[in-house]
């Protein structure tokens, strides 16, 4: 699809200072639909009045969820301040949303071994570390081969959300699959080094800087790796970057379409799961806290909402009414 010079510009200012590819491409998305609404003005002639009517648009017209009007928000603030480099006024003045978060959908137990047994090899792999874990499948693809302890069976996530680090859990279960994996993953390391240009796996600049020759060891490699060697847009040069998260997406929502499983299923389900189970347990809310990397406990508590309601916290008059007639 053909961009805008400006938008072209700002991916570029984007990508040299190593966003993501997610959060460059979700900013370019809400920039766009900004200067749609504001009639394809330029986005230097623009203030923040107009921020503030577009956020108003989008919490009571397009009456999107805070997170999302906060995404909106924070693109047009960097549009403004670091691409552009103007200042801008204090954003006020604008309707905030409030649309109510959905309740998470959980699976059982018995459904996640049951979308489980649908999948096989490294998708296998990958859901079952998901839901065993909590992980989000961004932290999933960006693990690298380092960040597998099997020592003290954990897993170190690096720059989750919020850029924030933290230990999760190791399933012992999956040490089986993952030493192979490691090994094909080192297998690739292996033909990779043979090919005419290869750069070595992407580091951050400050590592890359330190540890020059780290970037074709395997410690350093994707646990995921994707299946072919590709360009680096930002620099040109030739890496093999990991696993495409949306197709983490696709294989779950099929394995829980075969399994029969009639929920709204997607990776975060199995991250949902992992929290619910945890506290079906026994386990301590601070502790689910910390697995999932919630800043607030409030956030956590979630989890407990759901227990709470049916069966598990609340028995229904008619079970009573019923138990009496028997």
């Amino acid at each position: 699809m053909t961009r805008s010079p400006f938008l072209s510009d700002m991916e570029r200012f984007m990508l040299v200072r190593n966003y993501s590819k997610r959060t460059i491409s979700s900013y370019l998305y809400w920039v766009k639909y900004f200067i749609l609404f504001c009639h394809k003005q330029h986005p230097k002639n623009l203030g923040s009045n107009d921020i503030e009517r577009f956020l108003t648009f989008l919490a009571v017209e397009r009456q999107v969820s805070p997170s999302t009007q906060a995404i909106a928000l924070n693109a047009l603030v960097f549009m403004k301040t670091k691409y552009l480099a103007q200042e801008l006024a204090p954003l006020a003045h604008f309707k905030k949303s409030l649309r109510q978060a959905k309740l998470p959908v959980v699976l059982t137990r018995e459904e996640v071994a049951a979308l489980l047994a649908h999948l096989h090899g490294m998708h296998y792999l990958m859901a079952a570390m998901l839901y065993g874990s909590g992980l989000r499948r961004i932290e999933l693809v960006r693990l690298r081969v380092k960040d597998v302890d099997f020592d003290f069976q954990q897993l170190r996530v690096f720059q989750g959300k919020g850029m924030k680090h933290r230990i999760v859990t190791l399933a012992p279960e999956l040490t089986v699959r993952l030493k192979p994996q490691i090994e094909q993953v080192n297998v690739l390391l292996q033909e990779d080094l043979l090919a005419p240009g290869y750069s070595g796996v992407w580091m951050p600049d400050a590592l890359a800087r330190k540890f020059p020759g780290e970037a074709k060891s395997l410690n350093w490699q994707y646990l995921f790796p994707a299946s072919r060697l590709s360009i680096e847009p930002a620099t040109g040069l030739l890496r093999r970057h990991h696993y495409d998260e949306s197709n983490v997406n696709k294989l779950v929502k099929t394995a829980a379409r075969q399994a029969d499983i009639r929920k709204q299923v997607s990776c975060h389900t199995l991250r949902h799961s992992f929290a619910t189970h945890l506290l079906q347990a026994g386990a301590d809310i601070r502790t689910v806290q910390q697995q999932l990397g919630h800043t607030d406990v409030k956030t956590t508590e979630i989890y407990t909402h759901v227990l709470k309601q049916g069966a598990q916290g609340v028995t229904s008059p008619l079970s009573t009414l019923l138990g009496i007639r028997k």
